[in-house]
């Protein structure tokens, strides 16, 4: 496994054939990498109105919001100056999968944990892809825009596991933590390896 890859926890690594599929698909995943940034915009601010009473939650994911916001936007600048157009936003099969393993109906200190770690591992699995991009792609602007993108979604991953931390007792989190890996790798491992998807 790569060091890389266990260093953010996860247990499997992105087939390496997802790059150059990536590329000759670039249109298509840039619109996916597009939504992927609005989503976590849209998911930060749920959590905040939903946990309005955890003050560091609110204050931490606060500036997030923009910073996932502004990364729409330079996606979409980066598309416009390619002359693509922004595609329709598809179906996540990835994140749905994950939604799927999420406690619904337990304690409510249990649903936060899980709707955390679902965050932290998404921005794992993103920072792993987009670091894939930026050693994989020939495009040198590419690999340095994508570069950047990996340090921010490596910062978001670590940002998610704290906030459990704060909130719940440390085993607690470590060991749902790793039922969420394990869970993860085994779905990542059914997946159909598309190009024109982030996940």
């Amino acid at each position: 496994m790569s060091s890389k890859v266990s260093i953010l926890g996860l247990k499997l690594p992105t087939d390496p054939r997802w790059v150059n599929l990536a590329a000759i698909s670039l249109e298509e995943v840039l619109t996916d990498h597009a939504f992927c940034e609005q989503k976590a915009a849209t998911s930060c601010i749920s959590l905040i109105q939903r946990y309005p009473d955890r003050t560091r939650l609110v204050d931490e994911l606060a500036p997030i919001v923009t910073e996932e916001w502004g990364h729409f936007r330079q996606v979409l600048a980066e598309m416009k100056k390619r002359g693509f157009t922004l595609g329709k936003q598809r179906k996540d099969a990835y994140v749905n999968e994950l939604i799927g393993f999420q406690i619904k109906g337990g304690h409510p200190m249990d649903v936060l944990l899980d709707r955390l770690l679902v965050f932290a591992l998404i921005e794992a699995r993103s920072c792993e892809r987009f670091r894939l991009l930026s050693e994989g792609l020939e495009d040198a602007y590419l690999r340095e825009f994508y570069r950047k993108f990996m340090i921010s979604e490596a910062g978001h991953y670590k940002l998610f596991i704290d906030l459990a931390n704060e909130y719940l007792p440390e085993e607690k989190v470590k060991v749902r933590w790793q039922q969420w890996l394990d869970f993860e790798a085994k779905m990542i491992a059914t997946l159909q390896v598309r190009g024109d998807r982030m996940h």
